[in-house]
Formats: C-alpha cells, sequence, structure tokens
C-alpha cells in the first residue's frame, strides 16, 4: 500500500496560514526552497501544493516577483495586473531619470497624473515612487511632490546599494 500524497496536508496548511493572516493579500509567500525545508518535502511536492492554491484563487504568481496572497476581495486577475502595472510604473520611470528625460532636480507627473497615465491607483503609484525612493534615484517634497535627485553619482541598481550615509533633505 502505498502512503497518502503530502500534498493536500500541505495546501491545507497553507490555507490556514493565508486565513488566518499569517501570509497577509498582497504579501509574498515564503520562497519554494524555504517551504520546501518548513514541511520536509520536495520542492515538486511544494510546487504541487501551491498549484492547488492558485487555482483555488489564494495565490497567485507574478513572474520576477514570486507567489502573491491574493486578497479575498480582489480577484486574482485583478491582482496581477496591480502588479504588473507597479512593475511598468518602476522601469518606464527608471528608464526616464537615466535616460534624461527627467533631469536632475527635475519635477515627476504627480501622483495623479501618473495613475491616470498607468490606469491604476494613487496607493500603486505611491508604492513604485517609494521603490525608486529606495532605489536613490527620486525624493519626495512634502506638499511639492516628487523630484528627481540632484546626484547622479547616487543612483543605483538596488536599495541595498544606496549608501547608508546619504540622507535625503527633501524629507
Amino acid at each position: 500500500m502505498t502512503p497518502a500524497p503530502d500534498y493536500p496536508r500541505i495546501t491545507e496548511a497553507l490555507r490556514r496560514s493565508i486565513a488566518s493572516g499569517e501570509f497577509a493579500p498582497g504579501s509574498t509567500t515564503p520562497s519554494e526552497a524555504a517551504l520546501a525545508t518548513r514541511f520536509g518535502v520536495a520542492r515538486n511536492t511544494l510546487s504541487r501544493a501551491l498549484a492547488e492554491l492558485e487555482q483555488q484563487g489564494l495565490i497567485t504568481a507574478v513572474p520576477g516577483r514570486g507567489r502573491i496572497v491574493c486578497d479575498p476581495n480582489v480577484p486574482a486577475s485583478v491582482a496581477r495586473d496591480v502588479l504588473v502595472g507597479y512593475r511598468r510604473i518602476v522601469g518606464e520611470l527608471r528608464a526616464q531619470i537615466e535616460g534624461g528625460t527627467y533631469s536632475p532636480r527635475g519635477r515627476l507627473p504627480s501622483e495623479v497624473a501618473l495613475a491616470k497615465r498607468y490606469g491604476v491607483s494613487r496607493e500603486t503609484v505611491r508604492h513604485a515612487l517609494a521603490h525608486l525612493r529606495l532605489a536613490g534615484l527620486v525624493s519626495v517634497a512634502q506638499g511639492k511632490g516628487w523630484f528627481v535627485r540632484r546626484d547622479e553619482a547616487l543612483i543605483c541598481e538596488t536599495s541595498q546599494d544606496v549608501p547608508s550615509s546619504v540622507s535625503d533633505e527633501a524629507d
């Protein structure tokens, strides 16, 4: 007699983690490797459990981001569209800043204008701008808007590259 597969048990445990808020809507799930270790199974077993959760609409896979826990009040397709919009805003603004479309000290379009341009909420735009801020590309002046950083030497690929000694006087 062969033992029962592990993936249904794992699927149920992950479903409970989502329902309890351990994995909150909008957050990424731990990596497959981390979850495989947690449950003591092979990654292909874990992948099957994650596929079940995705079929049930509890998580959605977003390329380059991982698996995102879906908000039960928002369809998975809408959640995926928001993340794609966020990534598009970050990518396009980064390219425009690095390409000189927006010059150092230049003001970026308003959050409202960016939300309208990309067809997303202001909150999505704020998250994208915060990402660019962590990357050292932009700064914010309360009540005035978002600006390209004046010191081009601070521009970097990831937030880990931002020197900790750099302060953003516009904050």
